[in-house]
């Protein structure tokens, strides 16, 4: 008896599909109330079993994933000003304020008007002091932020595309997901990288454009939607950001702002990356680590 170790790629395909059609559906319809049987439909999957599958495949429920999803957004709306708390709640599918604040303060730590308030994303403004326990030493009790200029080498990468708000850059992340683990190559890829084009502060966020990458150990075949890139060997500006993704505008604003001119350092002519050091499904948001890379010349 044989064992077949890479799946037939036709059925691969057809489950990529089907893949794709949920997460789709799921980002479109975010603000909708969840239906587990009409995404059983829309995969054209058992609804006995279809669950399991795109658990195995992804790592977490469907239901984790939007709950995850809807918290995200809330918390970029928070770390961008938003003050209605109860739209918010309605927005993430909560019935209650109360209820959405209980869901963000276990995911988040904080409680989402002091998140606004307080959250990892005001580390970065000028004015801001960390708050300092009682009795605590306040010398040199200013946050500075740590960049180190690092050698990255050259790397192959498995990647697709994302047109629109560089904060909803996981769905073109879940799209790569899907794509290698149905045709079997998850056991060649390494960390996820993404790498950023567009300036928002000038481009439309509906034209940002963007690419999420999986590293990859060896060549493999590439068929559509995977796109071959490779990186070449490039000096960067490393800063460490410990926090939500939805608190990096922060933290590149101050890169920009702040350490570049007083750096003695030139940008090079290539895009920002971002190296993914934590999986957001089985951290706290609060303990993602990612590293911000920006180009150098040299």
């Amino acid at each position: 008896m044989t064992f077949q170790t890479q799946p037939d790629l036709t059925r691969a395909i057809a489950y990529e599909r089907r893949f794709a059609r949920v997460i789709e559906h799921v980002h479109a319809h975010l603000d909708e109330p969840l239906d587990l049987d009409q995404l059983a439909d829309i995969a054209a999957l058992s609804r006995w079993h279809w669950h399991r599958v795109w658990q195995a495949v992804f790592g977490e429920s469907v239901v984790a994933m939007v709950r995850r999803l809807r918290l995200h957004r809330a918390a970029s709306a928070l770390a961008h000003g938003e003050t209605d708390l109860e739209r918010l709640a309605r927005e993430a599918g909560y019935g209650s304020l109360a209820a959405f604040t209980r869901a963000f303060r276990q995911s988040y730590g904080l409680p989402p008007a002091t998140y606004r308030q307080e959250g990892s994303h005001r580390r970065f403004d000028k004015d801001w002091t960390p708050p300092i326990p009682s009795g605590a030493d306040t010398t040199g009790a200013y946050p500075m932020q740590d960049v180190t200029i690092r050698h990255e080498p050259q790397r192959l990468f498995a990647s697709i595309p994302h047109k629109g708000p560089y904060i909803e850059i996981g769905r073109a992340f879940e799209h790569l997901i899907g794509s290698l683990a149905s045709r079997g190559l998850m056991g060649k890829t390494g960390q996820m990288f993404g790498f950023y084009y567009s300036d928002p502060s000038v481009v439309p966020e509906p034209d940002l454009q963007s690419m999420a990458t999986m590293e990859l150990t060896e060549e493999i075949a590439f068929e559509a939607p995977l796109q071959r890139f490779e990186m070449p060997a490039s000096r960067y500006a490393v800063l460490r950001h410990k926090g939500p993704y939805a608190d990096m505008r922060a933290a590149y604003d101050w890169l920009y702002g702040t350490w570049l001119p007083t750096s003695g350092e030139e940008l090079a002519d290539a895009p920002v990356m971002e190296i993914y050091i934590s999986n957001p499904r089985d951290t706290a948001p609060a303990d993602i680590l990612t590293d911000i890379c920006l180009p150098l010349k040299g």
